[in-house]
């Protein structure tokens, strides 16, 4: 695997991840909890491994310009701009809380912050593949 291969790998990471949100959602309205666990662990995991990754990534590579001229151009930074900020000062702190408040069973207290999280999450992750597609798939 080079560094060029990063991005993808990144992108297949957010993906997964989201789709393991909506899945680790689903099984908790079910009463599903082990499942559920195991769900929101693995996002978290890959989360994690995807933050290591694009930070690898950009030390090496630098940042990716956009090429895109025209209306895909606005479309591309309205998505960025608060994937950005989401993911830098949101993301990061709400799972870490969520997470700790669910390991620590304080269940109320995770339950009430994790209805912040989960939309906030889904779409830093699923924005995330947006980003990836526009950057590197659509020129």
């Amino acid at each position: 695997m080079s560094f060029s291969d990063l991005p993808t790998l990144n992108a297949t990471l957010n993906g997964t991840s989201a789709v393991l949100l909506i899945t680790g959602y689903v099984f908790i309205r079910q009463k599903k909890i082990n499942a559920h666990r195991a769900c929101m662990l693995t996002a978290s995991t890959l989360s994690l491994l995807f933050l290591v990754s694009y930070v690898i990534y950009h030390r090496e590579v630098g940042f990716t310009r956009f090429t895109g001229q025209g209306w895909i151009r606005i479309v591309y930074f309205s998505i960025l701009i608060p994937h950005t900020i989401l993911a830098v000062f949101a993301v990061v702190p709400l799972v870490a809380i969520t997470l700790n408040r669910a390991l620590r069973r304080q269940f109320d207290k995770h339950r009430r912050i994790a209805r912040w999280t989960l939309p906030i999450w889904l779409f830093v992750s699923i924005t995330g593949v947006l980003i990836y597609w526009m950057l590197y798939r659509l020129p």
